[in-house]
């Protein structure tokens, strides 16, 4: 197991230590823990102050804070501006995960002419077609297949049980989680008098750097032109993302989300839990959605938005339920009741 000094992790994350009782900037941490169960040589954060009554009883070796929390700390402390960014760079710093992959399975199927850099790793009964192009430390999961003429940059990991279809183009440093689908066909058709026919599904995926895809999300091929997640995208579990969708920069969708077909997400948006969004709309940069959206019509003004009903008991929404029935007649008798009144 890892294991760094206080003095070495709060260099890394760029907070000032505050020593307390017997530690010394030499003391060794090996793992984090939540405030309420850490011990011994366990590190631990406080990012809300609505904990702060665990951090009195806290038996952590050692705890990340904000400044204003430190005269509330009983053992050491990590002070550090922004806590929750401290603890995700101490928690990439102790991380443990095991490799999606350690070398070349002797089952693996690898076409003669794939095209790898150095210490490429692919899992047992993967799949890795002609014209295929891994580049240095990618690692392959077991079960995975990687169709023909993709492309997997530096430092790209897929776990169990990915599908990555042909031309497919994923970049450096991604992460995507088991039973992920890329480059799938959209759901391309054509109606002749009542009979559907299928419109081949001719563009590509193309995935730039620093992407992380979580587990179960289906990425669709473009029509024509190509489906893109641009940098720095994060992408939750059960995610569909439709024909020629193109993600901006940095932002981030939350799990069972929805895209439509030819609809433009700009940078730095957030997307929170089974948010939908018209086909063929553009949503524009910094915009921010609350659970259970339904996005019908191009957003062009940055800014938090929403239109998801929170849960209520079901007296009161079979009560609102009745009212929702009469609006229209309502509306029509303030109507009637505005008319008179202006003749008077």
């Amino acid at each position: 197991m890892q294991s760094l000094s206080l003095q070495q992790l709060a260099d890394l994350i760029g907070a000032s230590l505050h020593l307390s009782g017997n530690d010394s900037e030499d003391t060794q941490i090996h793992s984090m823990s939540t405030l309420a169960n850490a011990g011994i040589g366990q590190i631990s954060f406080l990012s809300n102050s609505k904990y702060r009554s665990q951090l009195s009883d806290t038996r952590a070796q050692a705890v990340i804070l904000h400044p204003d929390e430190l005269s509330h700390c009983p053992t050491t402390a990590l002070v550090h501006a922004n806590p929750y960014v401290g603890f995700a760079l101490v928690a990439q710093a102790l991380d443990t995960t095991p490799d999606a992959a350690t070398g070349i399975h002797p089952t693996a199927v690898i076409a003669e002419d794939v095209s790898m850099g150095e210490n490429v790793s692919v899992g047992a009964n993967a799949v890795v077609e002609t014209g295929v192009e891994l580049g240095d430390n990618v690692q392959i999961g077991a079960g995975s297949f990687v169709g023909k003429n993709c492309q997997i940059g530096r430092h790209t990991k897929l776990w169990a049980n990915v599908t990555v279809y042909h031309n497919s183009v994923i970049g450096e440093h991604c992460l995507v989680q088991s039973a992920t689908v890329i480059g799938s066909d959209g759901f391309g058709y054509a109606n002749d008098k009542g009979k559907w026919i299928k419109i081949p599904q001719l563009g590509r995926v193309v995935i730039g750097d620093r992407v992380e895809i979580g587990a179960s999300t289906t990425i669709d091929r473009g029509a024509l032109e190509d489906t893109v997640i641009a940098d720095g995208v994060i992408i939750d579990n059960q995610v569909q993302i439709a024909h020629n969708v193109e993600i901006g920069e940095n932002s981030a969708m939350a799990a069972c989300s929805v895209i439509a077909g030819s609809s433009k997400l700009g940078k730095n948006c957030s997307v929170a839990g089974l948010c939908g969004f018209n086909g063929h709309i553009e949503i524009c940069d910094n915009s921010h959605f609350t659970g259970m959206s339904m996005v019908t019509k191009s957003i062009t003004e940055p800014g938090l938005y929403s239109s998801g009903m929170p849960a209520i008991s079901n007296l009161e929404w079979r009560k609102n339920a009745v009212q929702l029935r009469k609006i229209s007649s309502i509306a029509q008798r303030v109507k009637d009741l505005e008319k008179q009144q202006s003749k008077k």
